[in-house]
């Protein structure tokens, strides 16, 4: 129960191209070199079939086993794009771009899934078809949705999709899932009141939007307090507020912003129409008017549980039974994988990073010694998931 080999003699150069890609981080859907390199080494590595642009710069790479009489196929996802965070690691492969770094640690995931993907294409041992999925955009983007509405999921159907993500401060070699809600659903809301704007000495004569915007901030927090079943969870955060640009006028209106996360669809639902229902009430209360944009983003990141079965007996054959964690607590951490499994039955699981700053954190790097788990659990699950006997 370790990592194998042949990881360990390839470890140099996937952690040169982890670094690279680290040096030169690209956001969003604008990773087209970071989506070039990815390319290429996929036909370096003689993967069957190499095609680009889907869901605009995604990567699928399709790699056939020695047989196919299962006729089942698998994915493995990864994802590309960075954050727009100035990097402070100070390390010598550090972002080389003003503004954007690997700062979640995509540059490891693409390179974890490219040394899997060139193991597997070195020696087909399995039964059945492997995608190797590079997706853009995880960051606010919904690269997963794209890659699917692009027909990914129509042109190679798949019986079963994987993620994989690495975790801060979880040891190095271990690794964490669980079935059922595993990350939070990711909603934004922006909010308008508009008042009437006047003198500060005469607010009589004006009506105040910070009056409601306060009011509303606070009742916001009402709907997790006291209309959310206390055994559930969500979380409401107002994160911006812009409005006035004198200490002496009464400003026109204020504008807000936040995030809505849930572990329930049902839950989601509920914290939108009382969030309507408040920013409306409020308003009224106030003789203000609003406005709402509630915007769905990711759904909850749901992992079946038979998904999370397969997912967790890997990562054991891979570092032992007591080193993966099969109960995992679920976070309100987003995650647009969501969108695959809610497509296809499978798990996304996570890998240690050992110590290390925090994820979306000016110093976070991914840790170049969790590539080894990776790449070997990788591996592993196709073997066990695609077995030649």
């Amino acid at each position: 129960m370790a990592v194998e080999n042949w990881v360990a003699k390839s470890l140099p150069e996937l952690t040169e191209f982890r670094r690279d890609l680290h040096r030169n981080p690209e956001l969003l859907y604008d990773v087209h070199a970071t989506a070039a390199k990815v390319a290429a080494a996929l036909r370096d590595a003689g993967v069957d079939e190499v095609v680009e642009g889907i869901g605009r710069t995604g990567v699928v790479g399709v790699i056939r086993g020695q047989s196919n009489r299962s006729g089942r196929a698998i994915g493995l996802r990864a994802d590309m794009d960075a954050l727009p965070i100035m990097e402070e690691t100070g390390a010598e492969w550090a972002s080389t771009v003003p503004g954007k770094m690997h700062a979640c640690g995509h540059d490891g995931h693409t390179t974890m899934l490219l040394g899997a993907a060139k193991q597997l294409a070195e020696s087909r041992a399995f039964d059945g078809t492997v995608l190797v999925i590079f997706q853009p955009a995880e960051e606010g983007g919904a690269g997963a949705k794209a890659m699917i509405d692009d027909g990914m999921l129509t042109r190679w159907p798949l019986d079963e999709v994987y993620g994989m993500h690495n975790k801060p401060d979880l040891p190095l070699g271990e690794f964490g899932v669980c079935a059922g809600p595993l990350m939070g659903s990711v909603d934004e809301v922006r909010i308008t009141i508009e008042g009437v704007g006047g003198h500060a000495a005469f607010p009589h004569n004006t009506v105040d939007p910070l009056m409601p915007t306060s009011a509303l901030i606070q009742a916001l927090q009402s709907i997790v307090s006291r209309n959310l079943d206390p055994l559930k969870s969500a979380v409401i955060s107002i994160t911006t507020i812009h409005g006035g640009d004198a200490f002496n006028v009464i400003p026109q209106a204020i504008t807000m912003t936040g995030t809505v996360r849930t572990l329930d669809e049902g839950v989601r639902d509920m914290v939108e129409t009382r969030i309507a229902k408040a920013v409306q009430g409020v308003a009224d209360a106030y003789d203000a008017k609003a406005t709402l944009d509630y915007i769905r983003m990711y759904p909850v990141t749901v992992n079946a549980e038979i998904g999370a079965e397969r997912a967790a007996a890997a990562a054991i054959e891979v570092s032992g039974e007591e080193r993966v964690d099969q109960s995992w607590s679920p976070a309100m951490g987003g995650e647009d994988f969501s969108f695959m499994l809610n497509e296809v039955p499978g798990a996304m699981i996570f890998v240690g990073n050992g110590p290390s700053a925090g994820l979306h954190h000016p110093k976070y790097d991914f840790n170049d010694e969790a590539m080894s788990w990776g790449c070997s659990y990788w591996t592993t699950l196709v073997r066990q998931r695609l077995p030649l006997d």
